[in-house]
């Protein structure tokens, strides 16, 4: 990582101190270098689809660690769509929706129970998504009482009945995410109900910008965050 010269908060002129630290000319602001080239390191690898358990062998620091500044970086692309989206939401839209279920689970009967049933809208080239509720907390139950063939049958019937959909042609911007998400969430091992959400937002906001653009972008939230 070549360093800039310029303060990540006000993008005024930086210097180095006599303790090797950095300090803006103009906010006054003091920061470590070597902090800060850590988290644009993790950003890059973030960005790059490289794994935290990749990224932390390659800076030689904790994997809890670098998780912990996945998961915010995570929750700075959630920031970010959603500050977004309200600026675009009077846009033209088309929209569709989408079952997701883990390619370890497709063949089983009731992988429905495990699915992600999430929105995806197309704000003129902007994908939006909105995930649904799960069905997973009704899983015990229904297998209890052995009534989840039935079930599944009847939402299977629902689905094909009911679906919201609003496209223009078939293979689409929507349907290009669809398999940029299907394609890079694999990267990804035993993501839980709890956190699926903040994963789809990633890559909700790869899939929307360069890589470049992606890494200013949580450059500028990540430290207008610290101020």
């Amino acid at each position: 990582m070549i360093w800039q010269q310029e303060c990540l908060y006000c993008k005024h002129y930086v210097y180095k101190t006599a303790t090797n630290n950095l300090k803006c000319s103009s906010c006054k602001k003091k920061y470590s270098r070597a902090r800060v080239n850590k988290i644009l390191f993790l950003m890059e690898c973030f960005i790059r689809n490289i794994s935290a358990l990749e990224a932390s062998k390659l800076y030689h620091i904790s994997y809890i660690s670098t998780k912990n500044y996945y998961h915010n970086f995570r929750l700075l692309c959630a920031a970010v769509s959603e500050e977004h989206y309200e600026k675009i939401r009077e846009k033209s839209v088309e929209y569709d929706e989408y079952f997701y279920i883990e390619k370890s689970k497709k063949s089983q009967k009731n992988a429905l129970f495990d699915a992600y049933n999430f929105l995806t809208f197309d704000y003129e080239g902007y994908i939006y998504t909105i995930l649904m509720p799960s069905l997973h907390k009704y899983k015990a139950q229904f297998l209890q009482d052995q009534i989840e063939e039935v079930y599944i049958e009847e939402l299977n019937k629902f689905k094909r009945q009911s679906r919201i959909i609003k496209v223009s042609k078939y293979y689409n911007t929507i349907v290009k995410f669809w398999e940029y998400f299907e394609a890079n969430i694999t990267l990804y091992k035993g993501i839980s109900n709890e956190y699926f959400a903040y994963y789809l937002k990633e890559f909700e906001f790869k899939f929307n910008y360069s890589k470049e653009e992606a890494l200013k972008l949580l450059i500028q939230n990540y430290f207008k965050e610290q101020t």
